[in-house]
């Protein structure tokens, strides 16, 4: 029953954030629109910043890590290759497709590297099972995603459209695959 409580808080924060084109939302908003007290809210959530979190992992999840399709063959650094390739191609077409909702669920995020880390967690674990890492801090997954940041990060988003994107990947990946 919590489960259920917490999931429809979070899409209901996400559905405002979305209706209103702004971030800004309040629990009272959420809470009035589940008719509830904001108080309840603090039941499921410690505080407003891990609302927020959950609302961009829980889209991020969506919109973008359950969206990427790769066949596992090859060596484990050439399935890295294609999920990571598949996961900047996910991004690129998720900030292309709906700019608004990618900007709003990625500002809060820009500024708070705390929750950019819980909001690739589930990145981390599938690079660190990729790559047979076991590494329970995901330090290298990390590490490897890090080195993608100019295909990631929202800041860079004005350059995911260059005629060059590719390119300048497979550059990248040249570069990195060696230290794997």
């Amino acid at each position: 029953m919590a489960q259920n409580t917490r999931a429809k808080i979070i899409a209901t924060a996400e559905a405002l954030i979305s209706q209103t084109g702004n971030a800004g939302i309040t629990l009272n908003q959420i809470a009035e629109q589940l008719g509830m007290t904001h108080a309840a809210i603090y039941k499921h959530f410690r505080n407003k910043q891990e609302l927020w979190e959950a609302v961009a992992a829980t889209w991020f999840k969506r919109e973008i890590i359950d969206k990427i399709q790769i066949t596992a063959t090859g060596t484990p650094a050439e399935q890295l290759h294609d999920w990571l390739w598949a996961f900047v191609t996910a991004k690129k077409r998720t900030y292309n497709t709906n700019p608004q909702m990618f900007t709003l669920n990625t500002q809060y995020i820009d500024n708070q590297p705390m929750a950019l880390r819980t909001v690739l967690k589930d990145a981390y674990r599938i690079i660190d099972t990729l790559m047979n890492y076991h590494d329970e801090n995901y330090e290298r997954a990390e590490l490897i995603l890090a080195a993608f940041s100019i295909f990631t990060l929202p800041n860079f988003k004005e350059t995911w459209n260059e005629p060059d994107y590719q390119p300048r990947f497979e550059r990248l990946w040249q570069l990195i695959k060696n230290g794997l």
